[in-house]
């Protein structure tokens, strides 16, 4: 049953609501913010011309340099007297992207968060435990105050020690757990290294994010833990984990909380926006953000939108599970693939194990692609063989042959416990 009525309303009512706040964002983004003035002045938009959702298309495009580069507060909306929160990106390329709530973002926030856990299938009353990080990343207290909102019981471990994480899943049966889909199969491989049956942990639900993955890697999760992993999506810079959810009922795609996201997908060349169904980089525009609205955010994330309904009831839009990142588009003697490409083709195989590591380097004017990928622990053939039945499987599926394919022992590669999992090593100057 939806958390809230609007998860199901009619279409049009949904629209009629879409307007009103479009066209109430984009006076307060002109009204105080002087980079969206100059923007919209630029563009020849005034706020008085958006009368439609069509006319989202006239407004120009923000992307996370245009955050860098109004570092640290030349995005905000608000005086800092009206801001509650701060939070960051890991500014791991350049300047973190600072974005503030006031208490009214705060509460759209816990508000759609606690949507998106019981879209999951989170129940109140039941046990939380969140194991993504705190901090500057939005994601720990995101989902924490999310659970808290829908009446579950909170244990906030945090990101890492695995060994505390086990004995508290033990001991205090939470049956969720929140974190990333790398650090769900490290945690099982950890659990069956102490003498854990994993599956015997009290866990029903994971709810997995902040990382691409593939339905096999899901799957993977699943059999490991025997549990239901449903994909949360979300980006700091519109609000945080919340922006969509997969439903637990249907496991078919993220519901878009388009009452407060807006969301397009376009073409990531010409800017276009591309039909439904059409693969394409998302774009979203915040509705009902005060201190930091948010006009037509690239996000870099590959996807699809359908308004198809769900089995679940719910009219929102779906989004696909996000299939890479424009800036993670690979090319290998003119083929483009994504990561996840090469890891559904590879980890589909149940002779090797979910994790795998891509190298890139370039040797005079050529590329090389170099794939390392795990074995799984219940092959027993040689690795010869393995790597000539997956360096097969990557050409018939991708129409790829990489320059070099390694298979390694399992736990040869290395896990991540804290933070987002690194499959791309680009060596290239």
């Amino acid at each position: 049953m939806p958390y809230h009525d609007i998860e199901a309303a009619p279409r049009d009512e949904l629209a009629a609501r879409q307007r009103e706040r479009l066209r109430e964002t984009v006076r307060r983004a002109y009204e105080r913010v002087p980079f969206y003035r100059d923007r919209l002045d630029e563009a020849g938009v005034a706020p008085g011309d958006i009368e439609s959702l069509a006319d989202l298309e006239r407004l120009p495009f923000t992307t996370k340099e245009d955050f860098r580069e109004a570092y640290p507060d030349g995005l905000f909306a608000v005086d800092w007297a009206d801001v509650r929160r701060i939070h960051a990106s890991s500014g791991t390329t350049g300047k973190p992207k600072v974005v503030a709530y006031t208490e009214g973002d705060l509460d759209v926030w816990r508000q759609v968060m606690a949507r998106s856990l019981a879209a999951a299938g989170v129940e109140p009353g039941g046990t939380v435990q969140n194991a993504y990080g705190y901090g500057l990343f939005t994601g720990g207290l995101g989902f924490h105050d999310g659970a808290e909102e829908l009446g579950t019981t909170v244990v906030p471990t945090g990101a890492g020690e695995t060994a505390k994480q086990l004995q508290l899943l033990e001991d205090l049966e939470a049956d969720v757990l929140a974190c990333t889909p790398s650090y769900c199969l490290y945690l099982a491989e950890a659990a069956a290294e102490r003498g854990i049956d994993p599956r015997d942990l009290p866990l029903s639900t994971v709810t997995i994010g902040a990382e691409p993955f593939t339905d096999p890697m899901r799957e993977e999760i699943e059999s490991a833990l025997d549990v239901t992993a449903v994909d949360v999506y979300g980006l700091s810079e519109v609000i945080g984990p919340g922006v969509s959810v997969e439903c637990a009922q249907a496991q078919d795609g993220l519901h878009v909380w388009e009452d407060h996201f807006y969301p397009e997908v376009i073409d990531p060349q010409t800017g276009e926006v591309l039909a439904d169904g059409e693969e394409g980089e998302l774009v979203l525009t915040t509705l009902t953000k005060e201190a930091l609205p948010v006009l037509r955010y690239r996000t870099g994330d590959v996807t699809t939108l359908t308004a198809e309904p769900c089995e679940c009831g719910r009219t929102a839009v779906r989004m696909d599970n996000v299939a890479g990142r424009t800036d993670d588009l690979l090319v290998v003697r003119g083929i483009n693939v994504y990561p996840s490409q090469i890891e559904a083709a590879i980890v589909d195989l149940e002779a090797v194990a979910p994790h795998y590591r891509i190298d890139l380097r370039r040797e005079g004017r050529l590329d090389r692609i170099e794939i390392t990928v795990e074995r799984h622990e219940s092959y027993d053939g040689s690795p010869a063989a393995l790597e000539e039945r997956v360096a097969s499987r990557l050409d018939d599926v991708l129409g790829v042959t990489p320059d070099a394919l390694r298979v390694v022992e399992p736990g040869e590669l290395e896990r991540t416990t804290v933070g987002k999992v690194t499959r791309v090593y680009d060596h290239r100057e």
